[in-house]
């Protein structure tokens, strides 16, 4: 494993109408949620790191801190990048930035941990 800080990504969604804060639940606006940001900013953060990590290894987040600056409206490209900044043992932070046609969208920071994907099923399932 070659995990290290400056390992980059980038994720692309073209805002659908499903996208939107008022087809989640999460506001009464036809723009691209809070939420699919964040679903976005982490595509892009799993993506920095998927071809370096061993394949019995995942990572799970454990930290999200966004500021969503700007709407996007639907029919727009959003491409979220992620920029891993520092490995300790397990833990990866990562930094997000969102940005659509117009800039800006979201900035912040992904928090993740490496886990064994077996290990950490079973733990999930109640198994020892």
């Amino acid at each position: 494993m070659d995990i290290r800080p400056g390992l980059t990504s980038k994720a692309t969604l073209v805002v659908a109408e499903a996208d939107t804060a008022l087809s989640m639940g999460s506001g009464d606006v036809p723009v691209l949620s809070t939420p699919r940001v964040i679903a976005l900013a982490e595509r892009a953060s799993c993506s920095a790191v998927s071809g370096v990590i061993d394949p019995a290894t995942t990572t799970v987040g454990s930290k999200i801190q966004l500021t969503h600056i700007a709407p996007s409206p639907v029919g727009d490209e959003v491409t979220a990048e992620a920029v891993l900044e520092t490995v300790e043992g397990r833990k990866l932070v990562f930094r997000v930035t969102v940005s659509d046609s117009r800039g800006l969208v979201a900035v912040g920071r992904i928090h993740r941990v490496m886990v064994t994907r077996d290990r950490f099923l079973a733990n999930a399932a109640g198994e020892s």
